[in-house]
This record gives C-alpha cells, structure tokens and sequence, in this order.
C-alpha cells in the first residue's frame, strides 16, 4: 500500500503539474468512561470483524467486487485497538475536543457511517471516498472543528469528501434538532472525562 500510494501521488502530482507530497492517512482514537477506542477505516483482514469492533463495511473499486473480501474494506470501532503502523505518526495525537457529549457523539455517528465505494465518488462529495473521508465525516459531522488540516507539505486524499458529507449531516441533523424541545445542559462538574484525538500517519493514501 506505500508503494502503491507513492505511485498514485506521483501521477497525481506530475497531472496537477506541482511537486510531490507526502500523503497521510487517518484515525481517530476515542477515550470515553466505557474505554479507549480506535476508529478507521482498513482492509478486512480475516472474518473474525466482531473481535475489531467492525460496524460497517463496504466494496472497494466497484460494488459487483465487494463480493470477494479482498475487495471489501471494514469501518472499526475497536475497544483497546490498535494503529499497526503508529511508528509513522507525524504531529499525533492531536486533540480534537475534551467534551463528553462531542465525544459520545463521535462514537454514536458510527452507527450511521455511509459506506459507499472506495475510489470513487457516488455521493457527488467532488472527491473520491476513502479512509480519510471518513475520519473528516466524523469530525464535520459530530460538530468538531473542521478546519484541520493535514500536516505541512503533505496531502491527505479524499479528506475534503469527509467534510462535504459530514457537513450535510451536520446541517440536516441541526434542522431536525431545531424542531425538538431544547435538553437542558447537563452541570459541567457532573461530566466524565472523555477526548477525541486525530492521529495522521505518512505513508499510505487509502
């Protein structure tokens, strides 16, 4: 896959007519009262997806190959999991809130992650979907600050899809929201601790 996105960035760059940039990928890790939580989007590795906290998966190049795992990626939620190549990590964990209900909203988004195809762009976001789309869906989406960006002199594919959908969702959701009666706040003295943190890795571009 590092070879692979290496490529893709360097017909990217020479089509784009600018120079080559190191391409990022990302996480989220998620510390909530319940436990710690790492949440991406990966290749499915075997069938055991329970023991990874798989929520959804979905077809990667076309939806008639999603039928062979191969060509399937899986969205994780895993309780106490783990980031294999965490060794690359560059300016992580950055923290993205220290509010429970942020968090917790996070978390409850992954329910109703959309799973459309890898590498391409079905939902007209104007990019393709991949595994940064979703981490940038779920910050746009759970109401966290959008505005991040990828580290300096690096690219991250298909982050700004992420941010077109999560903010539709956001939006639609803010609409139905304002037609419910208010919930009080909760006493701020009363919240656990919980965080949301990004964690961006050099390397890959899925």
């Amino acid at each position: 896959m590092r070879v692979n996105g290496r490529l893709f960035e360097a017909v990217a760059a020479r089509l784009g007519r600018r120079p080559v940039c190191d391409l990022y990928h990302s996480a989220l890790e998620l510390r909530l009262p319940e436990g710690r939580f790492v949440v991406e989007l990966a290749p499915i590795p075997d069938s055991d997806g329970a023991r990874r906290g798989v929520v959804a998966e979905g077809a990667v190049g076309s939806r008639w190959a999603g039928c062979f795992r191969i060509f399937r990626y899986e969205v994780r939620r895993w309780r106490e999991g783990v980031i294999p190549d965490l060794s690359e990590a560059v300016d992580s964990p950055r923290p993205l809130s220290g509010d429970l209900r942020q968090t917790q909203r996070v978390f409850d988004l992954m329910s109703s992650v959309p799973t459309p195809v890898w590498g391409r762009d079905e939902l007209g976001a104007g990019e393709m979907w991949n595994s940064n789309s979703l981490i940038s869906w779920l910050i746009a989406a759970g109401g966290l600050d959008d505005s991040i960006q990828p580290p300096a002199g690096g690219r991250a594919p298909g982050w700004d899809a992420g941010l077109v959908l999560g903010r539709r969702q956001r939006d639609s959701a803010m609409k139905r929201a304002s037609r419910l009666a208010p919930v009080a706040p909760t006493s701020v003295g009363s919240r656990p601790t919980a965080t949301v943190a990004l964690v961006t890795r050099r390397g890959r571009s899925d």
